[in-house]
């Protein structure tokens, strides 16, 4: 009988320790990782994502027009026990102080972030179309209109 006990006590240990981990939902955000570019009118867009560690992405989003580089935004997003945060630094604006979105939707292809008390955006997305695609939009109530901007990018 005890012998029994032994051997199911082990099949029980050898189950649970073999199970995967939850993944983060930050790993899930991996393939935001990298540098993206946008072409505009006035110039090249690029979005660039480093990994930190295990919990915290960083990034900063520049134009570059012509020779010079104008750094607009700083980046994070950091896994905060169960929910994943987007933490934009936006110079000129805020105060020049960071301001926190909270993710609302996550998939494979899809991280969208949000912030209901934020005067503009109060929604952040990124939509993963292909391996090399991304397209980037903020939105929300802007002068009491609904504003929707979309940044198609692709990675280099």
């Amino acid at each position: 009988m005890m012998k029994r006990i032994g051997i199911l006590f082990g099949c029980v240990l050898l189950l649970c320790s073999s199970q995967a981990k939850p993944k983060k939902q930050i790993d899930k955000a991996g393939w935001l990782l990298g540098t993206w570019k946008n072409e505009t009118a006035k110039g090249t867009v690029y979005e660039s994502w480093h990994r930190v560690n295990d919990t915290e992405f960083t990034g900063k989003s520049y134009l570059l027009e012509g020779k010079d580089t104008l750094i607009f935004e700083s980046l994070k997003l950091v896994q905060e026990q169960r929910s994943l945060v987007y933490i934009p630094t936006v110079k000129g604006h805020n105060n020049d102080l960071p301001v926190r979105f909270t993710l609302t939707k996550i998939s494979d292809t899809d991280l969208v972030f949000e912030n209901a008390q934020h005067d503009f955006p109060q929604r952040i997305t990124y939509k993963k179309i292909a391996a090399d695609t991304l397209v980037a939009e903020i939105s929300g109530i802007q002068n009491g209109q609904q504003v929707k901007e979309t940044f198609p990018m692709k990675k280099i």
